[in-house]
Parts: C-alpha cells; sequence; structure tokens
C-alpha cells in the first residue's frame, strides 16, 4: 500500500509539474470572433488571409500570407498564425508584426514581414531570416505543456464549434427566404434579442443566382442551410461589405464545399471539406481546406450567445488552471486509498 501510494503521489507530481500553469482556451462563437479562418484538419493554401488563421492540422502548399491586414488586437494575445501541425510547401509570409505558435516542424520557412514579431516552435525551423525578429525552437522538447496547450485547443475548437453548428441548425426560424426569378432575398425579422434565423435547404440555395441581404437591425442572422453538398456561387447585391459581422451561413449538414464567387458573410461549416476560389469576407470555420480564394477582415462581432450544449459556444475564454490537474490526480489518489482502507476493514 504505501509502495503504492509512494509511486502514485511521484506519478501525480510528475503530471502536476508537465501541466501548463495557466491556459487560456477559446471555443464557439468566441472564435469567429478572434479568428478569420478556422480550419480544423490540414490546410493547403496558396492565398493570404487579412485577419489571424488557426490551422488545428498541417499548413500546406505554395507560398502564402498571414495578417495582411490589422485584425483587431486579442486580448489574449494570440498570434497572427497558429499551426497544431507542420509547416510545409514554400515558405510563409507573416506580415505586420503578427507573430505565430508552431506545434510541429517549420519545413517552409517564413519571411517575418513588417514589426518585429515573436515566433514559438516546437520543433525545428529553417530557411528563416530573424534580424529583429524573436524565433524559438525546440520548445516542445523543454516544455511539453507546449504541445498540450495546442492539442487542447484544437480539440477544443473542433467539439464546440461542431456542437455551435448542432445547435444554431436546431432553432426555429423567424424570416423567409422569398425567391424571385434568378433573386434570393433574405429579410431579417430579429426578435427581442435581435437575432434572425433562416433555415433553407442546399437546394433552395441552387435556385438563386443574386442574393439581397436585408438585415433590417438584426444584430446576428443565422441562416441554416441543410444538406451535404454545398456549392457557393451566387452574387451579392450590393456587395459584401459589412455582412461577415453580422450574418452566420451555418451548414451544419455539410461533407463538401465549394465556394467559387465572393462571399458575404461568416461562413461555418465544421464538417466540411472545402474549396475556395474567390473571397469571403467574415470569419470562416471549415473541416479541411483547399484555399485558393483571399479571406478578408469583417469577423464576426454580434453579441448573440445561443443556449448551452455542454461545451461553451459563446460568452468570455475559459480559463484552465494546470494545477487543478495536479490536485485532481492527488485528489483521486487519497480517494482510493480511503475507500481501500474501508474495503479492508469491512
Amino acid at each position: 500500500m504505501s509502495r503504492f501510494l509512494m509511486s502514485a503521489g511521484v506519478a501525480a507530481v510528475a503530471l502536476f509539474a508537465a501541466a501548463p500553469a495557466s491556459a487560456q482556451s477559446v471555443a464557439g462563437l468566441d472564435a469567429l470572433r478572434t479568428w478569420n479562418l478556422v480550419v480544423l484538419g490540414d490546410l493547403t493554401s496558396s492565398s493570404e488571409v487579412e485577419g489571424r488563421t488557426f490551422v488545428g492540422g498541417n499548413l500546406n502548399g505554395n507560398s502564402s500570407n498571414y495578417q495582411i491586414a490589422n485584425p483587431t488586437p486579442s486580448p489574449l494575445g494570440i498570434p497572427g498564425l497558429t499551426v497544431v501541425g507542420d509547416v510545409n510547401g514554400s515558405t510563409k509570409n507573416l506580415n505586420n508584426g503578427s507573430g505565430a505558435v508552431i506545434g510541429g516542424n517549420v519545413n517552409s520557412g517564413f519571411n517575418l514581414n513588417g514589426a518585429a514579431q515573436t515566433v514559438k516552435v516546437g520543433g525545428t525551423i529553417a530557411n528563416t531570416n530573424v534580424n529583429q525578429n524573436t524565433v524559438q525552437s525546440g520548445l516542445a522538447a523543454s516544455d511539453p505543456s507546449f504541445s498540450v496547450n495546442l492539442k487542447q485547443q484544437g480539440s477544443l475548437l473542433s467539439s464546440s464549434l461542431t456542437d455551435l453548428s448542432k445547435t444554431l441548425g436546431g432553432l426555429d426560424a423567424n424570416s423567409n427566404l422569398v425567391i424571385a426569378g434568378n433573386r434570393g432575398t433574405f429579410n431579417a425579422v430579429p426578435n427581442a434579442d435581435g437575432v434572425a434565423v433562416f433555415n433553407i435547404s442546399a437546394a433552395d440555395l441552387d435556385k438563386i443566382g443574386e442574393i439581397q441581404f436585408n438585415l433590417n437591425g438584426a444584430d446576428t442572422a443565422i441562416v441554416n442551410v441543410s444538406g451535404a453538398n454545398i456549392n457557393l456561387n451566387d452574387n451579392f447585391l450590393g456587395g459584401t461589405q459589412g455582412l461577415g459581422e453580422h450574418v452566420i451561413w451555418n451548414f451544419p449538414d455539410a461533407t463538401t464545399l465549394n465556394a467559387s464567387t465572393a462571399w458575404g458573410g461568416s461562413v461555418l461549416a465544421p464538417t466540411a471539406a472545402a474549396t475556395t476560389g474567390n473571397y469571403i469576407q467574415g470569419s470562416a470555420v471549415f473541416g479541411s481546406l483547399t484555399q485558393n480564394g483571399e479571406f478578408h477582415l469583417g469577423t464576426y462581432t454580434g453579441t448573440y450567445n445561443p443556449p448551452s450544449t455542454g461545451n461553451p459556444g459563446g460568452g468570455g475564454p475559459s480559463p484552465i488552471p494546470g494545477e487543478a490537474v495536479g490536485l485532481f490526480a492527488l485528489g483521486a489518489i487519497g480517494l482510493w486509498a480511503t475507500r481501500r482502507r474501508r474495503t479492508r476493514v469491512a
């Protein structure tokens, strides 16, 4: 018994030491407010992102550009590019002092442009001129929590954004799409909380070629589109400006998504393998992405918080104190020992 407790205690202390001292995680709608582009799996890109980018897998492809504009500063200090896996292919460009956090290796190399920036890499980094910048590599070997935090953030985004998409998809409609000829008019009828909800099918979206969107003062307009295969190939009457901040196009059933025209509004398709050929103005979430078109700022700014689904979908960032891991382990050992003693007495 004493030998077990001593071994368990050592393990708990080791777990406590390895746990991150403090981590801030972002989930659900806060992800749309934070990042211009979130790809839960691999991103293959030959284009650019104006705001911040999160990649849950590997970043591949030809030369691509990140944070080419100036998004609203993150209170959590989130960099312009975050990649859980490796960075491969041609050299990537980090602009406007954006900085980067990479869980694996940077095999492609970076061009660090603009103001001085900090790049943190779990593995190795190649073909990068440091100059006035700060570049740290090998961090995963010296600090196990470095990789743990990134993987936890990727897992949290995957689960919370998938749940968010399902939750929004289950909302009752209070607004309607009116189709007249080739034009589809979305007239928002916001409720007391400023939320308008449209429920349409992929077939409905395919019927139209021109979109007229009337927010009518809505803080958030949610367009739920059912169907597995999605084509975004419409033109927006009046342009795309101002839609990303308030409109969420939600595709809870999508397995494939092809965007070939300039698109106005934030896009939530966490289970879709997507391809883009033109720009999207707003936040965007995909399961995986082949990016041939740009992502423009206009990230979601609405104040809507959806019903709770067990995973965070809105509100503020959730602190995850690493100390709790160690305390939980020690508490579990004590509980086990107490039950063991009681069993022997009985």
